[in-house]
């Protein structure tokens, strides 16, 4: 099995810019698309991006960037000019595959880091 953690998170102002990290241990990072979603509380599980194994990404926000660095099996989501709604615990997912917006797509969670923006 794969073993993800993620950290990272904290409190942040708005404008303020944080980076998340996500390293996985267990099975070999090869050939795994990864993803970073977010959940607030009271609301569902959201897309945020996702990365290919070979680099290839997609988010909807601008603002985040996802990249990942194979040989130190490990994924960031670099998030720029933070806002109040951006406030979420964010967690990274791993497939096997190509990625996903889907949630229910991934197989391996970690367990989350909170993100918080407020004044």
């Amino acid at each position: 099995q794969v073993q993800l953690v993620e950290s990272g998170g904290g409190a942040a102002q708005p404008g303020d810019s944080l980076r998340l990290s996500c390293e996985a241990s267990g099975r070999t990072f090869n050939n795994y698309a990864m993803a970073w979603f977010r959940q607030a509380p009271g609301k569902e599980r959201a897309f945020v991006a996702a990365i290919n194994w070979s680099g290839g990404s997609t988010n909807g926000r601008g603002r985040f960037t996802i990249s990942r660095d194979n040989a130190a099996n490990t994924v960031w989501l670099q998030m720029n000019n933070l806002r109040p709604e951006d406030t979420a615990v964010y967690y990274c997912a791993a497939i096997l595959g190509g990625y996903s917006e889907y949630a229910g797509s991934y197989e391996y969670w970690g367990q989350g880091t909170q993100v918080t923006v407020s004044t």
